[in-house]
């Protein structure tokens, strides 16, 4: 006979089995280190394919290549395309009222040359009518390119992140004065050509060794140069438009006034090509990878 102590289990007698204990949980096996030598396949960017619709692609080199740096936190690829779209048919069209308001300005230096020669020759109405038809004109543009640098603003900025993520070290400038330096007086003639070329440069895929592959930046220094251009003299007509009290000066001013119209049809045009060329440039880089083809 045996006894227990009050409250406690009664013992187990012959004919009951041994009372159950729980298992054990299984102690999960320790995770193996990847090998020195081994470089797993990693997709092009972090997270989500770079543009929707398209794969990830594998890097072709392993990475004792230096290439690509690690993209800024909190910033992804975006596709520029519809942004380029809209601002390719805004620039086309601001280009022909470019090329519209030269005319009428080169009527102007017209009228007032005949009129600087035989003032009887040229009628007041015709005075008039150029007048109203280069205010007008002038309110018409100026709107025009209002809707044309917001939309400019925006895709600037966006391949201006892209290059973010393709290449963190190509840029000296923080991604946020993309927008800022268009707006601060005299920086605005130099540091948004300064990160158009960094980002031109950022964009360009590297050579199959992975050394570094120049592609010509002359789109971004021809726009640049016509778009400062025209900047700087639409400026100066400004001032000598307003300050005119003779026909020699008008006429001065309209000559003036033509050649700021002339640049600014060039600059629309290089623009276009800039932007379209920048962004097929993002697009080959963010499919294929790095690493142009051999």
């Amino acid at each position: 006979m045996s006894f227990s102590a009050p409250g406690s289990p009664p013992p187990n007698t012959p004919d009951q089995p041994p009372s159950a204990v729980p298992p054990m949980p299984p102690v999960p096996p320790q995770a193996q280190p990847y090998p020195q030598h081994a470089y797993p396949a990693q997709p092009a960017y972090p997270g989500q394919p770079p543009y929707p619709g398209q794969p990830a692609y594998p890097y072709p080199h392993p990475y004792p290549y230096p290439y690509p740096a690690p993209p800024s936190p909190g910033i992804m690829l975006r596709s520029p395309h519809g942004l380029a779209t809209a601002l390719t048919v805004l620039l086309s069209i601001a280009g022909v009222a470019a090329l519209l308001l030269t005319g009428i300005r080169v009527y102007l230096w017209s009228l007032m040359d005949g009129l600087v020669k035989d003032p009887l020759k040229v009628k007041d109405i015709a005075l008039a009518r150029v007048d109203n038809v280069t205010a007008v004109a002038d309110g018409l543009q100026g709107m025009l390119w209002i809707a044309t640098a917001i939309v400019f603003v925006m895709w600037f900025h966006r391949v201006r992140q892209n290059g973010q993520v393709f290449r963190p070290d190509a840029f000296t400038l923080a991604p946020g004065w993309a927008i800022g330096a268009w707006f601060v007086p005299l920086a605005n003639l130099v540091m948004p050509f300064t990160i158009a070329r960094q980002t031109w440069t950022a964009s360009t895929q590297l050579a199959p060794d992975g050394s570094f592959r120049k592609v010509s930046s002359a789109p971004v220094t021809a726009w640049w140069l016509a778009f400062a251009g025209s900047q700087l003299t639409d400026s100066v007509f400004s001032v000598l438009y307003s300050a005119a009290d003779t026909p020699e000066q008008l006429r001065g001013a309209a000559v003036v006034g033509a050649v700021s119209g002339l640049l600014t049809v060039a600059a629309a045009v290089l623009a276009v090509t800039f932007v379209r060329k920048l962004t097929a440039l993002q697009s080959t880089k963010a499919a294929h990878g790095p690493y142009a083809a051999a």
